[in-house]
């Protein structure tokens, strides 16, 4: 039957019509107002837009039932405290990244990266599918928050230096802008880490409070203006193959929010996700171009400063296995699914890439 047809015999008239045209499930949702802060400047249009982009997404799913106000770092949450505001029900929700509160706790780094760790596809699949949402949020809980996968920048860079490290001897006594496990991993090494938010890291560079920094990849970097200081670019970001980025709620606010708002906030992240993640592998090749034209001097780290770095990575990851119950059973649930994720990378995407390769050659 047809719906005009439907309404002629039910009798209804354009009242009715009305009324049929908004879900019962809209005219059911409650109003919920949360406010997001975050641990990113407003310029940096993909860390900040994607969390953006998941208020976006929870207001247009609930027809604005649901609203989540955004806010950037400093405005009413310093940009590395953002998971506190949360944990203590300051704010009900807060994007950022979880490995900026390894000094709470090491395991925090799983939550976003670890040196040498998985690529970004392996992380994410051990998360969402590997048993990592579990075991993590187990260990989130006694913080009082839930983790929701909310962005991923993909493999960073390995950050501006003043001058050219070409042995491990001169990272030495270097105050390089790096936190969490992998400034533990460099004091090793006598580097000095500096844990800094994204907007405290230009300032420090130019006042010579840091010798070096890293952050996320071309397209960021080139908007908070290393390259003006620090002309040496190095890569890789071995401490960062993939690093996931977290939306933190409230662990009391979550379990009160009906259950299609908490499917509607988790798909929202998800959503946030892959926006960021297509936008860097959109932006960040041609803000590298950018950078070299313009004078940048790309450099890779050499042999022997990857080795030492990751002898230095191995030796941390067994001290403190060795003592902190939480960081085994997680390292011990990625440790497991890499192992089976790589064999399964290096089967399809390595041979596909020979294939094409050939291919080209032909």
């Amino acid at each position: 039957m047809k719906r005009r047809d439907f309404i002629k015999v039910t009798g209804l008239g354009a009242a009715g019509a009305a009324t049929l045209a908004t879900p019962a499930i809209a005219q059911s949702m409650p109003e919920i107002k949360w406010r997001m802060p975050t641990s990113w400047p407003k310029s940096l249009d993909t860390l900040f837009g994607g969390a953006d982009m998941m208020c976006k997404m929870v207001a247009e799913a609930t027809d604005n039932k649901f609203q989540i106000q955004i806010f950037a770092a400093g405005e009413i949450v310093p940009g590395l405290q953002v998971l506190d505001a949360v944990q203590n029900g300051t704010c009900e929700i807060g994007h950022t990244a979880s490995y900026y509160y390894f000094g709470k706790d090491p395991t925090f780094t799983f939550g976003s990266a670890v040196p040498f760790g998985p690529n970004m596809r392996i992380n994410q699949a051990w998360y969402m599918q590997g048993g990592g949402r579990d075991v993590l949020n187990e260990f989130y809980k006694s913080y009082n928050v839930i983790s929701l996968l909310a962005g991923n920048t993909g493999c960073q860079m390995g950050g501006w230096f003043r001058k050219e490290v070409n042995t491990p001897e001169d990272l030495k006594g270097m105050k390089f802008r790096i936190g969490g496990f992998t400034g533990r991993v460099l004091q090793k090494l006598g580097v000095v880490p500096q844990q800094l938010a994204g907007g405290d890291i230009y300032p420090a560079l130019e006042k010579g409070t840091i010798d070096a920094a890293e952050w996320v990849g071309p397209y960021d970097d080139e908007k908070l203006g290393f390259y003006k200081i620090a002309p040496h670019y190095y890569y890789p970001g071995w401490w960062e193959g993939g690093p996931m980025l977290m939306a933190f709620v409230n662990l009391e606010k979550w379990n009160a929010l009906p259950k299609y708002y908490q499917s509607v906030l988790e798909q929202a992240g998800h959503y946030a996700n892959n926006y960021m993640m297509a936008r860097y592998d959109n932006a960040n090749p041609l803000a590298l171009r950018k950078l070299l034209a313009g004078g940048t001097k790309l450099h890779a780290f050499s042999p022997a400063i990857m080795d030492a770095c990751y002898k230095a990575a191995k030796e941390l990851h067994a001290e403190v296995g060795a003592t902190n119950a939480n960081f085994k059973k997680v390292h011990d649930s990625l440790a497991k699914f890499t192992s089976d994720g790589y064999a399964w990378f290096q089967v399809a995407e390595v041979g596909y890439d020979i294939f094409m390769a050939r291919r080209s050659q032909s």
